[in-house]
């Protein structure tokens, strides 16, 4: 089974070789017909701390690292 790779937001990096990433997802309301915004934060990966807030990232599934931790970054999509 592939893993999933996901693109978004560095949202926070003051914790140790961990940023936080805000995946947002757009969907039609199946009653509504009306494009409807979600958002996720996932906890992923930073062993060289080289991303901050406003970077936009791409994050893959991994084996759990920590409690929070199952996604590693894989590369920057664009520097803030």
């Amino acid at each position: 089974m592939p893993k999933r790779i996901l693109q978004g937001v560095v949202v926070s990096d003051k914790q140790e070789k961990t940023i936080v990433v805000k995946v947002e997802r757009r969907f039609t309301h199946p009653l509504l017909k009306k494009t409807v915004r979600r958002s996720k934060n996932y906890h992923a990966h930073d062993e060289t701390k080289a991303f901050k807030i406003g970077d936009a990232v791409s994050i893959e599934e991994t084996k759990p690292i920590s409690k929070l931790k199952r996604w590693i970054v894989v590369s920057a999509a664009e520097k803030a």
